[in-house]
């Protein structure tokens, strides 16, 4: 009896987390699409999930890219299968479809959700939060509103110029190190490459951004405990959105190209 109530215990406080996550989701995503619409803060948010995310997005993809086509270039080397004519093509819709936003995710995921976890966490310990609603300001359309949408906006973004430099990532080791035409290298990414790869990253992205910035603000939100409790949400928001990051990961993929 004890295992199973243990087992109940477990799924009872499961099902009430997903409860939770889901009505603040909801009530979240109402004030995103319901005016006013505070645009300095969406823009400051914006500047600070997007610009200042730039320097690692961009030696994040841009490594990425070159080890794909390092190792690409090793395991068809040992297979005796002619490299030139695929790394081009393995590099572009790699990083396009699946390494690019799966891998910005992440790197955003770490620097910017455990931001907003314990920014507005202390805010929460504080009574910040408490003192905007004796003000008549709405916490959720003042502090969750603006990063929602900005995360939202600005994924794609990082992406698209992710892309781009992990793609370059590929070009920089397979014609300077493996010695690969760089007239022939362009033309195969680019005839290899279609709109359906590039949408399912974009689609991903904000799906990914709205992800990130929604669990940091649920977790900073709730958040309890003073100093502790900041840490355990910060913490609890990197986990949260890089585990739903890769299971949104699959199920994207699956329902553009499953079959």
């Amino acid at each position: 009896m004890t295992a199973v109530q243990t087992i109940g215990r477990v799924f009872l406080a499961f099902l009430e987390l997903v409860g939770q996550v889901t009505m603040f989701t909801l009530v979240a995503v109402s004030h995103c699409l319901r005016p006013p619409f505070y645009f300095r803060l969406i823009g400051r948010q914006m500047m600070e999930i997007g610009y200042y995310s730039l320097p690692v997005i961009a030696l994040t993809t841009l490594f990425a890219g070159m080890v794909l086509a390092l190792q690409s270039y090793t395991g068809f080397q040992r297979n005796s299968v002619g490299a030139e004519s695929a790394i081009a093509e393995i590099v572009v819709l790699s990083i396009t479809r699946e390494l690019g936003p799966v891998l910005a995710g992440l790197m955003v995921a770490a620097r910017v959700g455990s931001s907003i976890a314990a920014e507005i966490g202390t805010m929460r310990v504080t009574e910040q939060i408490d003192a905007l609603v004796t003000l008549s300001t709405n916490p959720f359309k003042f502090l969750v509103a603006p990063r929602v949408i900005a995360g939202v906006a600005t994924l794609p973004l990082l992406i698209v110029i992710g892309d781009i430099i992990g793609v370059f990532g590929g070009y920089i080791v397979s014609i300077y190190r493996l010695g690969f035409n760089p007239t022939l290298y362009l033309k195969t990414s680019w005839d290899k490459l279609f709109a359906e790869d590039v949408i399912t990253g974009l689609v991903k992205a904000a799906v990914f951004g709205f992800i990130i910035t929604l669990m940091g603000c649920y977790q900073g939100y709730n958040s309890r405990g003073g100093a502790q409790g900041v840490g355990a949400a910060t913490i609890n928001s990197v986990v949260s959105s890089s585990i739903l990051i890769l299971i949104l990961n699959y199920l994207i993929s699956a329902m553009f190209f499953g079959t």
